[in-house]
């Protein structure tokens, strides 16, 4: 299943206050999923396979490295945990680099917000909007991303441009 989406990444200091934001606008919680992200060395884009307690799927994607805003072009594979799929992976192209971390899981009609604590980087929080039908252009879809990083008091400063397997491979 294939899907555009928009997203950011920031670093947060203090989710407690982002999580009491998502709560007063009736944010839908999903829950606090225990992600392991692998990610698997391709000659384009990105391929990761994360293993949770809630989400389980083959992700590719392609985005730009770039501050505050970015759209993906994702394509999710539903997977099954513990299949053997982590092993053929991981012997046919080799790991790049994987990522820990709890991840608490809110919605918003078709925005997914986390809020992350990545071992060893820190505590982050995402927002993304999504559009699955292919009927929400990019530009609500950068709208949305932009109303709520207004309403979080988001600091430039704190927008990451890349993803947390590459700040990994940085450390």
């Amino acid at each position: 299943m294939g899907h555009l989406n928009v997203e950011i990444k920031a670093k947060c200091s203090d989710q407690e206050r982002v999580r009491h934001m998502l709560k007063s606008h009736n944010a839908d919680f999903r829950g606090v999923d225990h992600q392991i992200d692998t990610y698997f060395k391709v000659p384009n884009g990105r391929l990761k396979l994360r293993e949770g307690n809630i989400e389980n799927y083959l992700i590719f994607y392609e985005r730009e490295d770039k501050e505050g805003p970015k759209q993906s072009k994702v394509i999710l594979y539903k997977t099954e945990p513990d299949s053997s799929l982590k092993e053929v992976l991981t012997k046919s192209l080799g790991i790049l680099a994987v990522v820990d971390k709890q991840r608490e899981i809110y919605f918003i009609d078709n925005v997914k917000f986390h809020l992350d604590n990545v071992q060893n980087l820190g505590t982050f929080m995402e927002i993304e909007a999504i559009d699955t039908t292919g009927n929400i252009s990019k530009e609500k879809l950068l709208e949305q991303c932009n109303h709520y990083l207004e309403l979080f008091g988001t600091q430039e400063s704190d927008l990451l441009k890349n993803s947390y397997s590459d700040q990994i491979l940085k450390s």
